[in-house]
């Protein structure tokens, strides 16, 4: 993938075993692919919640000491990279809170789209926020008052917000998992032993040996407790679906299975649709490791041409290094991957990726392929050219920095140096997951967006923010309102 976009977080739960913050730091560790920023485990004994977050990968913020002292039969976890809300401890989920019914605790994958409309109203009625995350939202409306229990509440909290969201909630005695009615994110449920796991994707369950039970239902409020497994169904009337294609494409781990489809065996059969649509005489097929391997294999299976490793990826590139010199040139791209020069000298090259976001990076595998003596470099990328940001918990740039919202094909094969360049259709990426189009959202290709948003509007309301902070200032700063000494 070239300029990851980076979001997604990984959510984690479980009910009724005494080690459960131990299965949730090992479920963590299977999610952490969906986000690299920090973590935190919230666990409960059934009277007390005990909290440990941090910055950093999964095994930088927990030690087994850590583990040892978050105590209870149930816990649960966030892995996190932001998309809403800063780099910054106070962000890291969960996030907790007190309420008059006793204490919640929330992770969150996703992005409200109506975050800023809800965060003003709640500060105008006296709310104050400890983050600048949209999960703490959701946190004010179910602490606040309501004619029945937490159930109802939350029923009546989902239903005021908007855009994409798979929660884990935690209070004293339950566990919850929550999809929104669209079912942007991946959210399932496992069974081990006795006890009950929610995770974002079964790769986790596997970890810990655990056995995949069901996908949570887009729109539904599954409760587990003493008494087993409730469903609440909050969206009962809502017709559309709207799964991520991209979860498909490149989030989620091949040894996930999500709706049924194995995430692999999909990625195998979107290379193998982009090798009927774009045929080419070659004599090698190399994967951008690690985001490419499937679709490269799949384009090899099809196409008859040797698949080849020719990229070997540095799995241990940290995020402390200084900054190179001007001696190490591209030191950013070529400490992520080095190229075996003897692969693919004199050869036909086609090189597969599942992405082409910003085209930098790109570019210079290109020019490290042609370096190392390769007659021909054929760019394949296993999905639809972006041309629309993402606006549900993806990070992708604006449109002005997508480069195929700006540039044709033709262009960005050109910008590229390579010999030629294709990307898969949409209808192509489509038929590889063996859904209908409609199950799923394709906005950042196609520009529908599933949950309406206004950008311009949302600029306008921060702007409208800034001003009155400014103002504020500037209050403070006359005269008749310096602050005293008494």
């Amino acid at each position: 993938m070239q300029q990851h976009p980076k979001d997604h977080c990984g959510v984690f739960g479980v009910y009724g075993h005494p080690n459960a913050a131990e299965l949730t730091y090992y479920g963590l560790y299977a999610l952490q692919h969906r986000g690299q920023e920090s973590a935190g485990i919230v666990s409960c004994d059934g009277r007390q919640f005990r909290v440990h977050r941090g910055m950093g990968l999964v095994p930088q913020v927990f030690s087994g000491r850590i583990l040892r002292d978050l105590e209870g039969d149930m816990a649960m976890g966030h892995t996190r990279y932001s998309t809403m809300g800063s780099s910054h401890i106070r962000n890291a989920q969960p996030l907790t809170a007190d309420s008059a019914r006793g204490q919640i605790a929330i992770a969150h994958n996703g992005n409200l789209t109506n975050a800023v409309q809800l965060r003003e109203e709640l500060e105008a009625q006296g709310t104050l926020f400890q983050t600048t995350v949209d999960s703490e939202i959701i946190l004010h409306l179910m602490a606040r008052p309501g004619p029945r229990g937490a159930a109802s509440s939350l029923v009546q909290t989902l239903r005021r917000i908007e855009g994409a969201y798979s929660l884990i909630l935690q209070t004293e005695q339950e566990l919850i998992g929550v999809r929104d009615p669209h079912g942007f994110r991946p959210l399932s449920l496992g069974r081990l032993g006795d006890a009950w796991v929610l995770s974002s994707e079964t790769c986790a369950f596997d970890l810990i040996q655990a056995t995949f039970v069901r996908d949570i239902a887009p729109g539904e409020i599954l409760v587990i407790n003493r008494e087993g497994l409730r469903s609440i169904q909050a969206f009962p009337d809502h017709p559309r679906r709207a799964f991520c294609i991209f979860e498909y494409v490149y989030f989620a781990r091949p040894d996930s299975t999500i709706a049924g489809r194995n995430v692999h065996r999909v990625r195998v059969a979107m290379g193998r649709e982009l090798a009927r649509e774009y045929p080419r005489q070659a004599d090698l097929v190399v994967p951008v490791p690690d985001s490419g391997n499937c679709a490269a294999l799949g384009y090899s299976l099809e196409s008859g041409i040797p698949f080849e490793m020719a990229f070997v990826r540095n799995h241990y590139v940290g995020r402390s290094f200084l900054q190179p010199s001007q001696l190490i040139r591209d030191f950013n791209v070529r400490v992520k991957l080095n190229l075996i020069r003897e692969v693919v000298a004199g050869k036909r090259v086609i090189i597969v990726d599942d992405s082409i976001v910003r085209g930098t990076t790109c570019r210079q595998r290109v020019a490290n392929l042609k370096e190392a003596g390769a007659r021909e470099v054929h760019v394949m990328v296993s999905c639809p050219p972006h041309v629309n940001p993402c606006v549900y918990g993806i990070d992708f740039p604006d449109r002005s920095k997508l480069m195929a919202a700006n540039h044709s094909v033709d262009e960005i094969c050109r910008y590229l140096k390579a010999d030629s360049l294709a990307y898969l259709s949409q209808a192509g990426m489509v038929r590889a997951t063996g859904l209908p189009a409609s199950a799923f959202c394709l906005a950042c290709y196609d520009g529908d967006y599933p949950v309406r948003y206004d950008l311009a509007l949302d600029k306008q309301i921060i702007q409208r923010r800034r001003a009155r902070v400014q103002s504020l200032g500037e209050l403070l700063a006359r005269e008749d309102l310096q602050p005293r000494l008494l």
